[in-house]
């Protein structure tokens, strides 16, 4: 029996990295969408990335029983798919047999593909891996908190994570106040300048990297506000601001200018709705989903363009959060849930293996 064409979906996860973990797959036709196949399964105390790995394994292994003849897999794991894409080298020892198997099983298929997706769009994995998990036995101790550190220590991994080569660390800086954000108003993709206040903060920001030689590059977003933030710590520097379109904040359409209160007086259901699903836009507006993908090309951009260095990335809070939520590989909840202030400073770290950690979040004690 052959199925023509299918795609593979497959996810993994493990609570604690290494903790309990489980795996789920499932295997649709490419000409409908109909799914052909489900699997998960438990295994024990692994790590992440081990648990993604033996995902595509599963989904390649269901897919050549159906007779399949050829294969597009969609993950989220960027690892995997860079892995098996030969974009990346497969270095830690866990990792070699898997790929190796993986990379077996795909050539029995006329062809495979490998396309990254966000995690959003990989919910029927995820939800399979999840119940896998849910079943995992076993349990591991919590390892020791490292001390956190500062903007200017050297880029190391975590002592717990098997993350390899140096990372791009994003020294991510919100912009100071403006006329908007006095009032807590919805501001998106209005252009409001910074109070005296909002320049102040953002002096003070900048102060605080005076004498750091080691930021390669200021990054920031299109608006005015953020771009009057990222000159105050250029100057400092002498380093030039490079403009990223994608750094923009969310656009809020007609609830631009409003108060929280003001939009949900406005749109009722629809604003209930926003504060709880990413997926949900404002009228004429980008939903949080959106934004997500959005940033993330903009973080593949900058790890691609500042592979290795220390860049200063001055933009608004979505964008911040985003950043945040995909180095902790975080769920939506830390969007509604996370508060960073004004002209805060957040670091997060992304390595070239496709590992990542946070090392700093909300920090204003340059204010």
């Amino acid at each position: 029996m052959s199925v023509g064409r299918v795609v593979v979906e497959a996810d993994g996860g493990s609570r604690g990295n290494p903790g309990p973990a489980g795996y789920g797959t499932v295997v649709f036709a490419a000409a409908d969408g109909a799914v052909l196949a489900e699997r998960k399964d438990s295994l024990g105390t692994v790590t992440n990335n081990v648990a993604e790995y033996r995902g595509l394994i599963a989904g390649l292994e269901a897919a050549a029983e159906l007779g399949a003849s050829g294969v597009d897999v969609r993950m989220d794991s960027k690892l995997v798919v860079e892995q098996m894409s030969g974009r990346w080298k497969v270095k830690h020892p866990d990792m070699i047999p898997l790929q190796r198997r993986a990379s077996e099983l795909a050539r029995q298929f006329g062809s495979v593909t490998y396309t990254w997706i966000p995690r959003a769009e990989n919910a029927h994995a995820d939800r399979l891996a999840n119940e896998a998990m849910d079943g995992a036995a076993g349990t591991v101790a919590e390892p020791e908190p490292a001390a956190a550190a500062s903007d200017k220590a050297t880029p190391a991994a975590p002592g717990w994570m098997d993350t390899t080569g140096a990372p791009t660390r994003m020294l991510l800086l919100r912009h100071g106040q403006t006329a908007l954000s006095v009032d807590r108003r919805y501001s998106g993709r209005g252009n409001p300048a910074l109070t005296e206040i909002g320049q102040a903060q953002a002096n003070g920001a900048a102060s605080r990297f005076a004498g750091n030689d080691g930021i390669a590059a200021v990054v920031s977003s299109p608006l005015g506000r953020a771009q009057q933030t990222a000159a105050a710590a250029a100057k400092v520097l002498g380093l030039p601001v490079t403009v990223h379109e994608g750094l923009t904040e969310t656009d809020f359409g007609e609830w631009e200018g409003l108060t929280f209160r003001e939009a949900a007086d406005r749109d009722p259901e629809l604003h209930r709705k926003w504060l709880s699903d990413t997926s949900v836009r404002p009228p004429a507006g980008e939903s949080f989903d959106e934004v997500r993908e959005r940033i993330v090309k903009v973080r593949d951009d900058l790890t691609a363009t500042y592979g290795g260095s220390t860049i200063l990335v001055v933009t608004h809070v979505t964008p911040i959060k985003t950043l945040l939520q995909l180095a902790l590989d975080a769920g939506p909840s830390l969007l509604y849930r996370l508060h960073l202030d004004l002209a805060s400073l957040s670091i997060a770290e992304f390595y070239p293996d496709g590992g990542s950690s946070v090392r700093l979040v909300n920090d204003t004690s340059h204010l």
